[in-house]
C-alpha cells in the first residue's frame, strides 16, 4: 500500500533557523501512519504555482497555527495587537488552502488554518478578540501558554463524531471568526461564543478546529483521532483513486 503522504504548512524562518514545523505536528502524523512533508514559502506570483506544485506531491494537509492573517486579506484596518504578520506566509497558504479546496484534498486545519480557510471563502476576522468578547475566556495568556477552556460541538457534525459534544482543549490565539465566509458551518463554540470549529458544507474531508490538538494528541486518543482521521481520509482517497501524487504538470 502507497504511504501517505502529508504536507505540513511551516513557521517562517526567525531566530537564525529556516523554515520549521514543531515536533508535536510531526509526532502526531507518524503516530497516524503519515509520512510529514514540510511546505515552505515563496511571495508573490510565485505562490500559486508552488502550492499546485506542492498539493501534487502529497495525499493530505495539515495547516498548523502560528501569527495571524493580515487584514488586507479580508478587508479589514489593521490593528496593534496583530501577532507575527508575514506576507509571504499569508500568500503561499492561501493559495494552498484554494487549491486544496478546489483539489478536493483532505485537510486538517489548525487554528491560524481555520481562519485561513474562512478568508479564503470570502469570510472575516475579528483582529482582537479582547476588543469582541471582552476578558471572560482567556483564548490567549501572553507570551505563548496555550490554555484549555470547554468548548461545545454541534451534536450532528461530524467533528462529533470523533470528540463527542463537550471538550476542554488548548488554545491560544486572538483572531478569529468574524464573518463566516461561503459555505463555512461553524460546529463548535468556547462559552462567549467564539467560533471553535468549523465545516464546508460541500467538502467532508475537511476539519478546522481553532484549538491546539497536537499539544496534547500525545495522551488524548481523542485529539489524536484528528490526525488519524485525516490520514484515514487521504488512504481512502489512494485506494478510490480519487487522487494521485505523480506531480505530472510539474
Amino acid at each position: 500500500m502507497a504511504e501517505v503522504v502529508v504536507g505540513l504548512t511551516s513557521y517562517p524562518a526567525a531566530d537564525g533557523h529556516g523554515p520549521h514545523v514543531p515536533v508535536e505536528y510531526l509526532d502526531a502524523v507518524v503516530r497516524a501512519g503519515g509520512v510529514p512533508l514540510m511546505l515552505p514559502h515563496t511571495a508573490g506570483e510565485d505562490a500559486g504555482r508552488w502550492a499546485r506544485a506542492w498539493l501534487a506531491r502529497v495525499d493530505a494537509l495539515v495547516l498548523i497555527g502560528g501569527g495571524d492573517i493580515d487584514p488586507v486579506h479580508h478587508r479589514s484596518e489593521r490593528h496593534a495587537e496583530l501577532y507575527s504578520v508575514e506576507p509571504a506566509r499569508d500568500q503561499t497558504e492561501l493559495a494552498l488552502v484554494r487549491a486544496a479546496l478546489a483539489a478536493r484534498r483532505p485537510l486538517l486545519a489548525i487554528c491560524r488554518g481555520l481562519q485561513l480557510i474562512n478568508v479564503a471563502l470570502g469570510g472575516s476576522l475579528h483582529l482582537h478578540l479582547p476588543d469582541a468578547v471582552g476578558e471572560a475566556i482567556a483564548h490567549r495568556q501572553p507570551p505563548r501558554s496555550p490554555t484549555p477552556h470547554p468548548v461545545r460541538i454541534a451534536g450532528d457534525s461530524r467533528l462529533a463524531t470523533l470528540l463527542g459534544e463537550r471538550v476542554s482543549p488548548m488554545s491560544w490565539h486572538h483572531q478569529a471568526v468574524e464573518r463566516l465566509g461561503s459555505g463555512v458551518r461553524p460546529v463548535a463554540w468556547a462559552d462567549d461564543g467564539v467560533v471553535e470549529a468549523i465545516e464546508l458544507d460541500d467538502h467532508p474531508q475537511v476539519t478546522a478546529v481553532q484549538w491546539h490538538p497536537e499539544l496534547t494528541a500525545a495522551q488524548d486518543a481523542a485529539q489524536q483521532s484528528l490526525f488519524d482521521h485525516l490520514v484515514q481520509s487521504a488512504r481512502r482517497g489512494q485506494l478510490s483513486g480519487a487522487h494521485n501524487n505523480s506531480g505530472e504538470g510539474l
